[in-house]
């Protein structure tokens, strides 16, 4: 890795998530690439569904970020849907923090998940209290221990 690579890597993880303000895009998996040229600097982004309404402003922020390191090179961020993005992706720092704006992150990969734990009081008993949550890839779960309502990802496979 450059060292021009790494200050765009940098930048990068300072945009945060316009819906999820504590989670950088860096945190989320969001970054998919990154390439520097002599004359241009390419991101290549990760969206965490097609139709997620933060996409523009992820992009603006993202060149905006990247403008500032980019030692004169033209900055060119893009989207791509492959792979597609999962909650895989999300380092340990993003979970802590989407932990601590109460939305359960995803639990590791498994074959199964039955429960996300709640990020209140970190009960496994949970539940489901709609698969519609403020944006398509969240849902509203309600916590059986502390009877707090909270917010999770959708799984990357329906939960049995």
């Amino acid at each position: 890795m450059t060292s021009v690579e790494s200050a765009v890597r940098g930048a990068l993880s300072h945009v945060k998530d316009p819906e999820i303000p504590v989670c950088s895009i860096t945190d989320l998996g969001l970054v998919e690439r990154v390439e520097v040229g002599d004359d241009a600097i390419a991101v290549t982004l990760l969206p965490t569904f097609v139709g997620c309404p933060a996409l523009d402003v992820i992009r603006e922020d993202a060149e905006r970020a990247v403008l500032d390191v980019a030692q004169g090179r033209a900055v060119r961020v893009a989207y791509v849907f492959s792979p597609p993005w999962t909650t895989d992706r999300i380092t340990e720092a993003g979970r802590e923090a989407l932990k601590s704006f109460g939305i359960a992150p995803a639990g590791s990969p498994t074959l199964v998940q039955l429960t996300a734990r709640c990020p209140n009081c970190g009960s496994p008993a949970t539940r489901i209290e709609s698969d519609f949550g403020p944006t398509p890839c969240r849902s509203i779960r309600y916590c059986d221990s502390c009877r707090n309502p909270f917010e999770g990802f959708k799984p990357k496979h329906p939960e049995v």
